[in-house]
This record gives C-alpha cells, sequence and structure tokens, in this order.
C-alpha cells in the first residue's frame, strides 16, 4: 500500500485550517507577510540552482513558450466564451462571470514553477514562461474582461510585485549562481521541502483572506457542488491538452512537464486583486468563489501529479 504523500496532507489540512479558522488581521497579515518573504527567497533560491544556460534554453524553447501562451490566453478563453451562456441560467450571472474571469487570468508562477521543479520538468522553461504569462497578464486580463464582458477598469499594481517579489530575486540568484550555484545544487531535498512549504502556506493565506472576506456567505451546497465538478471537467481537459500538445509537437519529457504545470494554472494572487480593480465591490464575491475552488483543485491535483511524475523520474535513473 503506497504511503500517503506528507505534502498533499499538508495542503488539505492548510485548506481546512483556512476555511474554518477566523484568523484576527494581524495573523492573517503575519502569515501573507510570510509567504511573500517565503517566495521572494524561493525565487532567489531558483536562480541560484539554475544555470545561466539552461535559462536562456528555457527562454529560447519556442515550442515550450509557445504551447503555455496558447493554453492560458487561447485555449482557456475559448472554453470559457462557450461555457459562460450555457453556465449563466444554472450558477446565475456572479458564477458564471466568475468562470469566465477564471479563463482570462495569467498562470501561477510559484506554484506552477514549484510543482515543475518537484515534477523534475524543465524549471527553467517555466520561470521564463509563468513570469511571462502574469507580466502579459497585467495587460491581456483587463483587456478581455473590457471587449468580453463589457466591464471598464484595470490594475497595473500587481505587475510592480511580479517585478520586484519574483523576477528580482531570480535575476539576483541568477547573478550569485557563477559562485554559489554548485554549492546549493548539493542540497536538492532540502530545497525540495522548501518548495512544498512555500506552496502549503500561499494555500493557507489565500483562504484566511477569503474566508476573512466571507466571500463564502450565501453560497448553496448544490452551487458548490456543480463549481467543484465543473471545476475538475476543466482542470481535466486543459491538463490533457497541455500533456498531450507536448507530445503532438514532440517536445522533450522535461519540457512537457513545464508546459503541464504552467499551461494548466490561473493564478489566484493575481486574479484577486485585479478583481477588485476591474469590478465593482458588489460583484467581487461571486466572481472570486470559481477562482478560489479552481485554484485549490488545481493546487491539489497538480500536487499528486507532480510528487508521481518526479517518482516515476527518480526511479528511471
Amino acid at each position: 500500500m503506497r504511503r500517503v504523500d506528507p505534502f498533499i496532507v499538508a495542503i488539505l489540512l492548510a485548506f481546512a485550517v483556512g476555511l474554518f479558522w477566523p484568523a484576527p488581521d494581524g495573523v492573517r497579515d503575519g502569515i501573507a507577510v510570510t509567504g511573500d518573504i517565503l517566495v521572494a527567497i524561493l525565487f532567489f533560491l531558483y536562480g541560484l540552482r539554475l544555470r545561466t544556460s539552461e535559462v536562456l534554453d528555457g527562454l529560447t524553447n519556442l515550442k515550450v513558450q509557445g504551447l503555455i501562451f496558447v493554453s492560458t490566453y487561447v485555449v482557456f478563453p475559448i472554453v470559457g466564451l462557450a461555457l459562460h451562456p450555457v453556465l449563466t441560467p444554472v450558477l446565475g450571472d456572479g458564477f458564471a462571470n466568475g468562470f469566465l474571469y477564471l479563463a482570462f487570468l495569467p498562470s501561477t508562477i510559484q506554484s506552477s514553477v514549484t510543482f515543475t521543479s518537484i515534477a523534475r520538468g524543465d524549471t527553467a522553461a517555466a520561470v521564463c514562461a509563468a513570469t511571462f504569462s502574469n507580466i502579459l497578464g497585467m495587460f491581456l486580463t483587463p483587456l478581455y474582461v473590457l471587449v468580453f464582458m463589457n466591464i471598464d477598469g484595470a490594475s497595473a499594481g500587481s505587475l510592480t510585485t511580479v517585478l520586484t517579489q519574483l523576477l528580482l530575486p531570480f535575476i539576483i540568484g541568477q547573478i550569485l549562481q557563477v559562485w554559489f550555484g554548485d554549492w546549493i545544487r548539493r542540497y536538492p531535498k532540502p530545497l525540495k521541502i522548501y518548495d512544498q512549504g512555500t506552496v502549503v502556506v500561499i494555500v493557507l493565506a489565500a483562504v484566511l483572506d477569503s474566508t476573512a472576506a466571507n466571500t463564502w456567505d450565501g453560497v448553496t451546497i448544490l452551487q458548490i457542488t456543480i463549481i467543484i465538478l465543473l471545476s475538475c471537467v476543466l482542470l481535466a481537459g486543459i491538463l490533457s491538452f497541455t500533456w498531450y500538445s507536448g507530445a503532438w509537437f514532440k517536445v522533450k519529457r522535461a519540457g512537457r512537464i513545464a508546459i503541464l504545470m504552467c499551461g494548466s494554472k490561473k493564478s489566484l494572487a493575481t486574479g484577486l486583486p485585479m478583481a477588485q480593480a476591474i469590478f465593482p465591490a458588489s460583484l467581487i464575491g461571486p466572481i472570486a468563489v470559481p477562482v478560489i475552488i479552481f485554484h485549490q483543485i488545481q493546487l491539489l491535483v497538480c500536487a499528486i501529479i507532480a510528487s508521481r511524475l518526479g517518482r516515476e523520474d527518480t526511479l528511471a535513473e
């Protein structure tokens, strides 16, 4: 009998704690700041452990970068637009708009890169693709909302966060890896534990904030059930597309893993702050619910997939 993955257990516990613990503002702020610091250090470590040649190879891997872009900003939006008229009479305007907004969001950075690393995929390509996706999303997501949802407004605040909290530490790590890269690469297990721990803190902070904002108030069990089922089907479809499209274009295994992890994600960290700037306050709650639920499901499912792919790669060596 296979041992339960502690990483998956930790994610589920973080979600449960965040859902049922009415944490004080000071505690939530402390956890959020801790998460920001951990993420900045995480990307510094990615820069430190990755050889510059690997980063350049990842950035110039046009098949990988192109397929991630197509999945995030072409396939996802087309699916969202197709589902919207079907979901509106079933879930109501608020939740249906939430799924459409979800389809327009950029990929996650932290979890996409972390899961790619855990699965032993092309981490350099994942860093480049996920960062580029978020920077591009600062412009494309509000544009998609304006064109297809007829709601004005946009936010540039998250762009600063992407550049200073994620890209800058990675660049600093890249500069220092000439001297310290060989040393840090000798300790893959502690780095993996740190990767996983950072994801758990991110999950806890996100769910605590959604609970404090009363996001779950007024949501029925039936609606939640439909949203969960639809999120699972949507995720399964996009995971299939990202994995097999890599095979169709004859991308190597490491690149396919990067496509799988980056092209299937949608960013809660970018999506919720941007929603506050784009939508009226009365609409944010219903719109946020599908984003939050899909985000938690994608973390859990991709954590399982990443752990399995990582074990398979280890056994193959």
